[in-house]
């Protein structure tokens, strides 16, 4: 495998440290992003920046041109809300913006693809937890459906492409960076409504689980798919990897965990469950342990420490 590596969505959250991961490994790194969510502060130092839109011919011509190694494929619409609101919109970001982007890879004898799935939300509601990359799917959102979508074509692009296609099922990733103001990232709204003493909404009972993995890690596991060998097979869970913990936190749990860490209490005030979220999501990483040869190495509460830390920065 050679060094060179475009990252779609490397000014946003999980992107910008996957890129940093590259650049610490030496690779030569560029980033495409259309700052529509990422920042550019968060493009690091050493990486080359080109600004579109995933759905542009600028973007295919990019990835068609740059004689890439590796294509990186963070940039999405991440919000379920938004993708039952809106869910042409996000089938334009997630399946056509994708789809033209694998195009521009097989243009341009791309090696490796590596597209951020999503296996908080491809699994839908699961009877086996935690879930395995072989069980049935059924997504409940317009979202899942997108990023389930969105492994098919890579599948099948890459079979016509000539490139190796590999899909990571992240559980629900944490850590600096994450935008407050995304319904994707609940530990990042709960320490910035803690930091405003703002009490937290939870919505339902609270008794509902997630599995949540620190974005370094996931940054690690992207490295470590950009250079092992990955059997491809002939459906979409031969090379598909959950990136996860394979440990189930619930809302409430979460909750006071955040305000010990934060020294304070937290007030918590209850609403309606929301419609196209999952009750129960945990991930097994089984595969990702044999294959990458990969497994999460922070612990909760240092990721944690970590967000709270870069806040309290922030907010200075």
């Amino acid at each position: 495998m050679g060094r060179r590596v475009l990252v779609t969505g490397g000014a946003g959250f999980i992107g910008s440290h996957v890129a940093e991961a590259y650049l610490a490994d030496g690779w030569e790194v560029t980033v495409l992003d259309d700052l529509s969510r990422g920042k550019e502060q968060n493009i690091p130092a050493g990486a080359s920046f080109v600004r579109a839109d995933i759905r542009s011919p600028e973007a295919r011509e990019a990835v068609a041109t740059g004689k890439y190694d590796v294509l990186n494929l963070h940039a999405a619409q991440i919000d379920v809300r938004v993708s039952v609101t809106n869910p042409a919109l996000d089938c334009a970001t997630n399946v056509l913006g994708l789809v033209n982007l694998l195009e521009g890879a097989g243009a341009g004898n791309v090696k490796r693809v590596i597209f951020a799935s999503s296996g908080g939300v491809v699994y839908g509601d699961p009877e086996v937890i935690p879930t395995a990359e072989t069980a049935p799917k059924g997504p409940i959102s317009p979202y899942g459906v997108s990023k389930l979508s969105g492994e098919y074509y890579l599948k099948t692009l890459s079979i016509l492409g000539g490139f190796q296609g590999v899909a990571m099922r992240y559980s629900n990733v944490f850590g600096p960076r994450q935008d407050p103001k995304s319904e994707a990232g609940v530990v990042s709204i709960f320490v910035s409504r803690l930091l405003e003493g703002q009490p937290l909404t939870v919505f339902g009972d609270g008794t509902q689980t997630r599995d949540y993995v620190y974005v370094k890690d996931v940054a690690r596991a992207n490295m470590a798919a950009s250079a092992m060998d990955v059997p491809q097979g002939d459906d979409i869970d031969a090379s598909a990897f959950n990136i996860a913990t394979a440990r189930e936190t619930s809302v409430l749990e979460l909750v006071d965990a955040v305000a010990a860490a934060m020294e304070t209490r937290a007030d918590v005030e209850h609403a309606a469950a929301r419609p196209g979220e999952l009750f129960r999501s945990s991930l097994n990483i089984d595969k990702a342990k044999s294959v990458l040869q990969w497994e999460p190495q922070a612990q909760f509460g240092d990721g944690l420490k970590d967000l709270i830390t870069w806040f309290q920065q922030e907010a200075q």
